[in-house]
């Protein structure tokens, strides 16, 4: 099936497809980008299938990337009205895996990078039922007073940043950890000691950690 969203897709190597994790990448990046973190996670989850769909929208800053929202205009109304635009087209996309893999949100986890993590954070609070689980590195909440008023699911979350991001200040992690907790949102954080925008080894093992115990209670 051709997906919505152009997508790379690392399946297991029985095909026995049990769960999924989607990926979201950050602005200016690609599904082939984010995929690279499933080199080492697909040893570790078997009967999981990989999906790293590419933005919807070209990067202006990047001819050869993608965004999920467009970030040009510092107008928070603006950012706020692409984001809900980007919700939509991801609510169809991942409608699209689980009716093409005969999943339910329960079997889903979603993570993402930066701007795909802050995607990834408001799709757990607004679906109609949770997903297994979320892990966002390096993201946060974008708008906190409209998303409360949105909110219908409270998906379990994992939140891990860098102390030395100088892209998304380390202080959001603490702001979304405590507006989650506030909304009774189970959530996890977990802070990397010398740690820019990227995502170094040990934010991946920690959110490998996690995803399994999770997926596989």
């Amino acid at each position: 099936m051709k997906f919505s969203l152009d997508t790379k897709i690392i399946r297991p190597e029985n095909n026995n497809i049990k769960n999924a994790v989607i990926l979201l990448h950050g602005y200016g990046g690609d599904g082939n980008d984010i995929s690279a973190i499933t080199l080492n996670w697909k040893r570790f989850l078997p009967e999981t299938i990989f999906l790293c769909p590419n933005g919807h929208e070209a990067c202006p800053i990047n001819p050869h990337g993608f965004q999920w929202f467009d970030l040009e205009k510092d107008n928070p109304s603006y950012i706020l009205e692409e984001t809900i635009k980007s919700e939509k087209k991801l609510n169809f996309f991942i409608n699209e895996i689980k009716s093409e893999f005969n999943l339910n949100n329960s079997e889903i986890c979603l993570s993402g990078f930066s701007q795909g993590s802050m995607i990834s954070i408001n799709l757990g609070l607004i679906a109609e039922e949770n997903f297994n689980c979320i892990v966002g590195f390096s993201g946060k909440i974008i708008d906190k007073e409209n998303i409360s008023k949105r909110i219908k699911s409270k998906t379990k979350m994992l939140l891990i940043h860098g102390d030395q991001d100088v892209v998304v200040p380390p202080n959001s992690l603490l702001e979304a950890k405590d507006f989650l907790i506030r909304h009774k949102v189970n959530v996890e954080t977990k802070m990397i000691v010398n740690c820019g925008h990227h995502i170094p080894i040990e934010a991946s093992s920690h959110a490998l950690n996690y995803i399994k115990k999770n997926l596989y209670i």
